[in-house]
This record gives C-alpha cells, structure tokens and sequence, in this order.
C-alpha cells in the first residue's frame, strides 16, 4: 500500500512539471493590443485635446499625451514611458494626434505583453517549484520508509552477526513482522535458538566424556596400586639380585603410571594442549637412564651421552621413549641399535630396529593422529604415540624425525642443549 501511494504521487507530481513545461514552451508570447480600445483612446484625446485636465480614460489602456514638442502633458498612471524614444524601446504604441490645423501631439499606448510574460514566467517557476518541493518530501519520506524498513533492519542483522560470531547467543534477535524483512530476521532468530541448543547439547557431551574419563582415571588407579603392592612384596621376599631388579623395574614402571595417568587421560585428543610440557635443564646422563628405562626387555646398547646440559622434560621425554621402544618391540620385534652425537646447539639421538622400515609413502604421515604403518593392521594400537611424542619434542624446542635407516626404521630425536635456544 505504502509503495502504491509513493508511486501515485510521484506519477501526480511529474505529470504537473511535464504539463507545466508544455504550456510554457508552446506559448508564444503576444505584444498585440486591442485597435478598438486604441482607436477609441485615440478620438478621446483629440476630443479633449485642449482641456486634458478633464480628460477621462474609458478604456483598460494605459497611456501618455504629448503635445508638439515632445512635453508631457498627460498620463494615466506613473511608470508609463514619457518620450518616443522610450517608448519605442518598450515597443509600446505611437500615434499621432491631429485637428484641422494638423498634427498637435502624439499619443502612447503603454504595451503590456512584457509584463504579462514575467507573470506567466513567474507563475511557471512558482508551480515548477512547488513540484519539486512536492517531489523532494515525498523522496525524503520514501527515504525514511526504507530506513526503517530495510537499511536498518540489516544493521540490527549485521551486530547480530557479530554476536553469534562471538559466540553469544544469548541475546534475541529483534524483529517485526509487520516489516518487509520480518520473515527473513525471523529465520536469523530462529538459527540463533539452534545453535544454542547445539552448544548446549556439546557442553553436555564433553562433561559427559570428563566425567568418564575421570572414572577411568580412578578405575585404571585401582589395578596399578595393586601391583606396586604386589611388587613392593615381591621386592622384600626376593633372594637374588635378578629378581629385585625386576621387581625395582616394575615399581618405577608403576610410580610413572600413577603420574601420567591423571593428566593423560583428561586431555583429550583435541585438547592435547591440556598435556602441559615443563622444559627445564638436565644431565645428559639423566637422557640415558631414560632411555635404559624405555628399554625394559634390553634389546639395546645404550652408548654414553656427550657430557653436557640439554632442555628437556624429564617426564615427557621419558613417554617419548617408551612409545618409540614401545612400537619397536610391537611391531619389529628385533633388536635396537641406539646412537647419540653432538652436532651444533643439539644432541641427535637416534634409534633404529632391524623390522625392515616402513614403505617409503606411509613415513610422512605416521606422526599424525590414527596414522599407522601398513605392516601394522594386524597389531593393536590407535596410532596415536608417535603424535603425540612428536607434539611433546616441539614442545621442548626439540624434534621427533622418522626416516627408513639401513636396517630397519629409524627414529631420530633432537634435543637442544641448555642456552641454546
């Protein structure tokens, strides 16, 4: 309805300009005078010629009488052209004025053509003008009207956008539906209520998987304690060295459990951030023992470390370990050949098996979540040590490389040495 109005008047209004501007264009403008009117001026004032003081104009014509010589003597009203020369300028009529002893003045008819045209023009711009005044309110009404109605409900669209995109989703989209885009905000409004409840359902879910995994933290506590128990026992009652040396393995094994168990299993996969890395300084000797400890079916020869202080977590570093020796005794089942060097700012370790590698386009990608090497669809795992071994090696401003060595796969740890960094 609204538009159906603004177009009717604009239609009225341009209507009024085009015909205005027809009228005043075909117009020609008439200088023409009445000859009757000017005949009966003229036998007037020869009538009255002597005695003009009682002169009286019978006519609508303005005139001026002069005598011979060109002096005024009469004139209906001022503003009249007083002289022929004048008069001729203002293309007004000159007639003579004659008696029987000849011609004794003459006679002025002012010409009111001009005058009329000013008017005409002048009314012409008074109704052009209230036009586009007409025709500018109604552009700045329509103006209005489409503020209200589209430019600013896609603002309240726009600030909405950037609350969802903030993640609040609290807030309700206003809307009415009386406007053109009520419908279309209302549609907005009602994916805001969706996404809410979507994350609200996700925030179900992962206290749901907190607290399961909480449960498993405590379940997987409960067994653990009971062979560091065990163990201590076995410990006591052992009469020979190999015996407690096992046992003394098994309750390291143990305390390291315990000590992981809490923290690795509330992280989960997608928050491995959670997993927090310590870096600090430490004896390359103490690398050595952690690798003897990874090495707990002594398949390797560990060589002595270059003396000297590396930046590492001691506790990360030894998971890195065991799941690299962890892999090797799973899947190659050999021996383990372990070398260490200085090069630079760094310390290369690198440990390698006899299994025979990996194929050449499956290396890239066994650092990466749920990768696993083909030779291994046999074998239990979820692909995950090597990710995060190579997560926890960043970290320490280290590296984690896997490469094919000469007899098997090699694995090639590089820790930067204290001040190095």
């Amino acid at each position: 309805m609204k538009k159906q109005v603004f177009l009717i008047g604009v239609l009225f209004v341009l209507i009024a300009e085009i015909i205005t501007l027809i009228i005043f264009a075909v117009q020609t403008p008439d200088f023409s005078q009445d000859t009757v009117a000017i005949n009966e001026v003229v036998q007037s004032v020869m009538k009255d010629f002597n005695n003009l003081e009682e002169h009286k104009n019978t006519t609508d014509l303005d005139y001026v009488v002069l005598d011979e010589n060109g002096n005024l003597i009469y004139k209906t009203k001022s503003g009249l052209s007083e002289s022929v020369n004048e008069a001729i300028k203002h293309r007004d009529t000159i007639l003579d004025i004659t008696t029987d002893s000849g011609i004794v003045g003459k006679v002025i008819i002012y010409n009111d053509g001009a005058q009329t045209l000013q008017s005409q023009k002048q009314t012409a711009i008074i109704v052009l003008s209230v036009a586009i005044t007409v025709q500018g309110g109604i552009f700045i009404g329509y103006a209005v009207y489409m503020h209200f109605t589209i430019i600013r409900p896609f603002r309240k669209l726009k600030g909405f956008a950037e609350r969802i995109a903030s993640g609040n989703l609290d807030i309700p989209l206003e809307m009415d539906k009386r406007n053109l885009f009520g419908a279309f905000t209302e549609s907005f409004d009602i994916m805001r209520s969706e996404l809410k409840k979507a994350r609200i359902a996700e925030a179900q879910a992962n206290a749901s998987k907190k607290e399961l995994v909480a449960k498993l933290s405590h379940d997987i506590k409960t067994p653990v304690a009971s062979i560091k128990a065990v163990s201590e026992v076995g410990l006591a009652v052992a009469t020979n060295e190999k015996e407690k040396e096992n046992y003394s393995h098994i309750i390291g094994k143990v305390d390291q459990i315990n000590t992981l168990v809490t923290n690795l299993f509330t992280a989960t996969l997608e928050e491995l951030q959670q997993l927090t890395v310590t870096p600090m300084n430490i004896d390359s000797n103490q690398v050595k023992t952690l690798i003897e400890n990874a090495d707990y079916m002594h398949r390797a020869t560990v060589p002595d470390m270059p003396e000297c202080l590396v930046y590492a977590d001691g506790l990360r570093l030894q998971q890195v370990f065991d799941n690299i020796f962890a892999n090797s005794y799973k899947y190659a089942k050999t021996d383990i050949i372990v070398t260490t060097q200085k090069a630079d700012n760094y310390i290369v370790i690198g440990i390698e098996d006899y299994g025979g590698g990996a194929l050449p386009e499956e290396l890239p990608v066994l650092k990466e979540k749920f990768k696993r090497g083909s030779n291994a669809k046999n074998t239990e795992g979820a692909g995950l040590g090597l990710y995060i071994s190579d997560y926890f090696m960043r970290e320490m401003q280290g590296e984690l490389n896997i490469e094919n060595g000469e007899h098997g796969l090699k694995v090639t740890i590089t820790l930067a040495l204290s001040g190095k960094i």
